[in-house]
């Protein structure tokens, strides 16, 4: 099944493997547009069924690292047209991953120095990369957020809604809004860091309730089948707490997704291990929920791997994160069921070409 092509009422893809968005900040970090070198990066790895963008930043305030390429004007949208006519000309599709980092920020990122934005005024326990003295990038801890307001709520749905608009004048197949990982509309779900006693704090409703208002916001944009939704149950990466009830929670929001059409749930598993046990109850419970397509993340290195889930009908698409990175025809070495190249951590968000552009392909 893994190499067979998916098709909704939008779109069709050649395969079921997906590249999953993954940052590699080689922007320049001054005006986020993305260039060449970018360019050449996703045309080398077109032969994926579909590209999930790295996440391409809504607004200034949205960025929480250095030098991520981003789409809130229109250079950045023009810049982006570039990659998607690469992509396209290999015949490939993409989706920009729409993104905002929310807490996990520090005020050197953003143009007017503002403080990272919050669900909450509760801090983030990790660490991000700003500008050094000489411009290059530097870790630095997470910067004190300030919790949003009513009104500036109003504002980053507005941003997801312009952001979606533009991903389609630069020519991407589609859309995913980043809802994932602990960054802000994660945020907003987490009972532990949620605070908030307004519309958009307490039950799970109001946790969700800025989620689905993007979703909605940006369905006006792009027609849902072309939209996908990320989420990483039992997640606890940027400082998170797991969610008490997983399976009350995901479901609960699949449910929501199905009701309003959305293409694509993508579902990611940062532990890379539950999603592979067949008896675990989360996938089936979302494969219930909601009648598009389930995306899988988390640990696929084989074929053997991506065929199990597909087989049980607990996923429909396949997203492979780190091996696309070494492996641009990725598609093909799994095809052959080939060696890959191994990745180098290393240069993984370091500036230039090595461990970006210079993988030998097969």
């Amino acid at each position: 099944m893994l190499f067979d092509p998916y098709s909704n009422s939008a779109l069709r893809l050649a395969n079921r493997i997906a590249m999953a968005p993954m940052t590699r900040c080689r922007a320049d970090h001054a005006d986020a547009v993305p260039n060449a070198m970018i360019v050449e990066y996703y045309r080398q790895r077109a032969s994926a069924g579909l590209i999930i963008s790295e996440g391409v930043p809504v607004s200034d305030r949205a960025r929480g690292y250095i030098n991520t390429p981003a789409l809130w004007n229109e250079s950045q949208a023009a810049g982006w047209k570039r990659v998607t006519d690469a992509v396209h000309a290999a015949d490939g599709k993409i989706f920009a991953q729409l993104w905002h980092c929310g807490r996990v920020a520090h005020s050197a990122l953003h143009a007017d120095g503002s403080a990272p934005a919050g669900v909450s005024i509760k801090p983030a326990a990790t660490q991000t990369m700003i500008p050094g003295p000489d411009g290059r990038p530097v870790p630095a801890p997470c910067g004190q957020p300030q919790a949003l307001s009513l009104q500036e709520i109003r504002g980053v749905v507005a941003e997801f809604a312009h952001a979606a608009k533009l991903a389609m004048q630069a020519g991407f197949d589609g859309v995913e809004i980043h809802g994932a990982n602990g960054y802000l509309l994660d945020q907003f779900r987490c009972p532990a860091l949620n605070d908030r006693n307004d519309a958009y704090g307490g039950s799970l409703a109001n946790r969700y309730r800025l989620l689905l208002e993007v979703v909605d916001a940006v369905a006006a944009e792009v027609a849902p089948e072309r939209i996908a939704v990320r989420q990483s149950p039992y997640g606890v990466a940027n400082d998170m707490v797991a969610d008490p009830e997983p399976l009350v929670t995901y479901p609960w929001l699949a449910r929501e997704l199905n009701r309003r059409g959305i293409g694509f749930l993508h579902i990611y598993c940062q532990s890379a291990d539950w999603i592979h046990d067949a008896a675990h109850s989360m996938m089936p419970a979302l494969r219930d929920a909601f009648h598009g397509a389930l995306i899988a993340c988390g640990g696929f290195k084989t074929p053997a791997a991506c065929e199990a889930i597909l087989t049980r009908g607990h996923a429909d698409l396949i997203a492979i994160g780190k091996p696309f990175i070494a492996n641009p025809n990725l598609v093909e070495r799994l095809r052959r069921d080939a060696p890959l190249n191994k990745w180098d951590a290393a240069t993984f968000y370091a500036p230039g070409e090595k461990g970006y552009t210079d993988y030998p392909p097969l």
